[in-house]
């Protein structure tokens, strides 16, 4: 079956090849590792970006609703003395 002298170099070549597999494999999943971190750190960061901008609108809502009832009382207060002008006349 076997070749006479490849019997003891078979083992030794498996042996071989698996580290050099074993190496591949190992700089393969650092660079899945890098990879992961990164998209890690990228999420956390849109993360903070979104939380952010919620804020600032959640803050502008806010601000909005006063300046309505500014101008419904302006517009009021014009039309109060529209009024008073016309009644004075």
């Amino acid at each position: 079956m076997n070749e006479p002298g490849t019997s003891r170099t078979a083992p030794a070549t498996v042996a071989l090849e698996l580290e050099r597999l074993r190496g591949t494999m190992e700089a393969g999943f650092a660079r899945v590792d890098g990879s992961l971190a990164l998209l890690v750190q990228r999420s956390d960061q849109t993360d903070k970006q979104l939380a952010d901008h919620e804020a600032r609108l959640d803050a502008l809502e806010r601000a909005r609703w006063p300046m309505a009832g500014v101008a419904a009382l302006t517009a009021l207060a014009g039309l109060v003395l529209a009024a008073l002008q016309l009644a004075a006349r």
